[in-house]
């Protein structure tokens, strides 16, 4: 069910609503973002159907999206949100690398990518570039896109995981977190005959030979993105 955050002064601030499955994290977010003058945190959802819901009942300025969400991909959400709500910025805030989603949020509709780990003047830094109407990255994922731009898209990616579709990468990752394909199907509303689909394309993009080369390089990335 979505949050309402209190607030005795909402004259002349920025509303962000946050979502996020840690309350830990949101409430980490709320403390940061309530102690500015012109900001205000009008709400929290913890997926993304109460989100859907938080923005139609507390109508923010903008939205923090985390990637991994209870019910669906952080991407997928802000797939959604773009569609629902066009004119809505949004900031993807994560633990994941950047160099394997940040693109990936972009693409879906993000207006920002950062991680979580980055100090937290450059958090508040990215809430007022995106309520700005500008895009905010770090440093390093500008520098790359920029390359991209000026010679031109690569054949072949920087890692094989960056060839994995959304769906597949966020299959992937569920794998490693030990979800069985009758799981996987249930949580993402897909058909089992799907998530095995999936699993092929996967197999074959990463030139894994069987079901137990998936399941280890599935846990092996999954405990390296932990690490970070």
């Amino acid at each position: 069910m979505p949050q309402k955050t209190q607030s005795t002064d909402t004259r002349k601030k920025r509303t962000v609503l946050i979502v996020d499955d840690h309350p830990i994290v949101r409430q980490g977010l709320t403390q940061l973002i309530n102690q500015e003058s012109d900001l205000l945190v009008c709400g929290q959802a913890e997926d993304a159907h109460d989100a859907i819901a938080a923005i139609r009942q507390f109508h923010p300025d903008m939205v923090i999206v985390d990637i991994s969400l209870k019910d669906t991909s952080g991407v997928e959400l802000i797939k959604d949100l773009k569609v629902q709500f066009p004119e809505l910025p949004v900031l993807t805030l994560s633990m994941h690398d950047e160099a394997v989603y940040g693109e990936r949020a972009l693409r879906a509709g993000a207006r920002g990518y950062i991680m979580k780990q980055e100090a937290t003047e450059k958090v508040v830094t990215a809430i007022r570039r995106v309520l700005a109407g500008e895009v905010y990255v770090s440093d390093g994922m500008a520098a790359k896109m920029v390359s991209k731009l000026v010679g031109g898209v690569s054949k072949k990616p920087a890692s094989p995981i960056e060839s994995l579709s959304d769906r597949e990468l966020e299959v992937f990752r569920m794998i490693g977190e030990g979800f069985n394909t009758r799981e996987m199907a249930e949580k993402l509303h897909l058909s089992v005959k799907t998530i095995e689909t999936y699993r092929a394309h996967i197999k074959d993009k990463l030139a894994l030979q069987d079901a137990s080369e998936l399941l280890r390089s599935a846990i092996q990335w999954v405990n390296s993105e932990l690490q970070r």
